[in-house]
């Protein structure tokens, strides 16, 4: 069977169903928790279906259930028992009661498993190559996926505990890793799929997955990650303060006060 067949197929039944227990829950940011593992049933299935195991598809799909799982347990028990999420509220509203459903499920459903599958093609690339030797260029993705792993993990941590603080309420997170980079959560996950697609390349043939690292980056820092929180403090003092002194993505260290 065919590895990219078989996981768009893969993908969108399980969307489908993610969906219909959204639906079941009134709550269709429930989606959030299972963005992570779509793509380890990309890997696992990939892997099923080329049946060979071999190194490099193997070492891949163990980074992806790394950070399926971390990412899956940090949002599942961050959301849990909460409201549905403001971005999916304001979608509602915005379609208004014809169809609501079905728009659900083409906008935020479909779609993310369409990009999911995009984003996926270095897993499925890697899992049906006959080269299956690790070489210099996958070992610097692999180092590279560790630093983005460490940048996302700690970065999370760190607000966790930061926004757990009763002393911190109201007050903004440039502390740690958060005073090199506004977003070291959003620039480590960036900075894994970077590390991903070096993994995955095997010859200049590969080098078409370069798409999965480019649209996770640019959906990052110019669509669901970075403009979402940066509107969310637009015009406080203190962000615009934060701001002129902390990169937005790309780590540095902190600008002296003018």
């Amino acid at each position: 069977m065919n590895p990219f067949i078989v996981s768009a197929l893969v993908l969108w039944v399980y969307f489908t169903i993610i969906f219909l227990v959204a639906q079941k829950l009134k709550n269709n940011s429930i989606v959030d928790s299972f963005w992570g593992p779509a793509f380890l049933l990309v890997a696992i299935s990939s892997l099923l279906v080329d049946g060979s195991l071999g190194v490099r598809a193997v070492v891949l799909a163990f980074l992806v259930a790394l950070w399926a799982f971390r990412l899956f347990l940090y949002i599942t028990i961050r959301n849990w028992n909460k409201p549905e999420d403001y971005r999916y509220i304001n979608m509602r509203e915005k379609w208004g009661t014809s169809y609501a459903r079905l728009k659900a499920y083409a906008n935020v459903f479909l779609l993310q498993g369409i990009l999911a599958y995009i984003i996926s093609l270095p897993i499925m690339v890697t899992s049906a190559s006959d080269m299956q030797q690790m070489k210099a260029i996958n070992y610097l993705g692999v180092l590279l996926w560790v630093t983005g792993f460490v940048f996302e993990s700690v970065g999370d941590a760190q607000l966790k505990a930061f926004k757990a603080d009763k002393n911190y309420k109201g007050k903004l997170m440039t502390e740690k890793l958060w005073q090199y980079t506004r977003h070291p959560n959003y620039f480590g996950e960036s900075v894994m799929w970077w590390g991903i697609f070096l993994v995955s390349l095997s010859g200049t043939r590969d080098l078409f997955t370069v798409v999965s690292p480019v649209i996770i980056t640019l959906l990052l820092l110019f669509v669901s990650g970075v403009p979402l929180l940066e509107k969310k403090y637009e015009g406080r003092e203190d962000f615009a303060a934060y701001s002129r002194r902390t990169n937005k993505f790309f780590p540095w260290f902190p600008k002296k006060e003018q």
